[in-house]
């Protein structure tokens, strides 16, 4: 028997997800639903599910479940948390605008800058850095310096970083979709990562900043991601090519980003977008 689910499709800076309420819609299968509806011919097309519930602990306002588009559960995604702070604020489910939000990574304090009843950005406190979680990197040797795999006869440096998710920067001239789509899922599941990974390709610009690409762990290439964002920009640090702060530019827009020295939190600042709502029957 199926049910008609509410929906809202948002974006941030082009990384778009379907959104539920799931104090509203009780979905039972969720990994099945996130490859239905992430399809972008047959569903209604995202990177994948996100579900926002009420927290069930006084350390927590509200919580995040998030399905990338192959099914499989991720434990955290920055450009979706900023998308559920807006969700929140103009629904008129909260008048917060110091948001804790319950992850698989942690609780995620979401600072919201309103105008108005508009939510125009959001700060992200992403917690620290990992540098040497051996759940996720097998190289427990390496604690923020970079190396080498070995992919296609072809030697790849890159630096790993855990954001709650696991993360390999990759420091390289060539951005071609042609080589994303050759290495990235050849690295997404090389055995150095249990877990598998986020890949990132990355190139210092003139003007300091970093440009960026993403092959997303269960969904491929995608607009940008604002965990893959925090990483590159504490390997950029950590490789000394750049400071502590960085704007980081992606096929879908930018993100500012902030590796504070004082508590080693990275903060990520940003936008988010409604792009449409809906009801789909499941």
């Amino acid at each position: 028997m199926t049910q008609e689910i509410g929906f809202t499709k948002m974006h941030g800076i082009g990384n778009d997800y379907i959104y539920v309420d799931s104090t509203l819609y009780n979905i039972k299968n969720p990994e099945k639903a996130a490859i239905a509806w992430s399809d972008r011919h047959k569903g209604i097309g995202s990177d994948g599910l996100v579900l926002i519930g009420k927290a069930d602990i006084p350390e927590a306002d509200f919580t995040m479940r998030i399905f990338n588009a192959d099914g499989s559960e991720a434990m955290m995604c920055g450009n979706a948390s900023r998308c559920i702070g807006k969700y929140l604020f103009e629904k008129g489910l909260t008048k917060k605008t110091s948001i804790r939000l319950l992850t698989a990574a942690g609780i995620k304090v979401l600072n919201l800058t309103v105008e108005g009843k508009v939510v125009k950005n959001v700060t992200v406190d992403m917690g620290e850095p990992v540098l040497d979680n051996e759940r996720q990197f097998a190289n427990t040797d390496a604690n923020g310096k970079e190396t080498t795999l070995k992919i296609s006869e072809k030697n790849i440096f890159g630096t790993f970083v855990s954001m709650g998710n696991p993360h390999f920067v990759i420091f390289t001239d060539d951005l071609t979709t042609d080589s994303i789509e050759h290495y990235g899922p050849q690295l997404e599941h090389d055995s150095m990562f249990p877990e598998r990974a986020n890949i990132e390709f990355a190139k210092i610009q003139e003007d300091g900043s970093i440009r960026m690409r993403v092959w997303e762990r269960g969904s491929g290439i995608t607009m940008a991601c604002g965990t893959g964002a925090c990483a590159t920009a504490v390997a950029a640090c950590l490789t000394k090519r750049t400071g502590r702060t960085a704007t980081i530019s992606m096929d879908g827009g930018e993100l500012q980003i902030c590796w504070n020295k004082e508590d080693n939190h990275v903060y990520m600042t940003g936008g988010a977008e409604f792009v449409f709502e809906g009801y789909i029957h499941f």
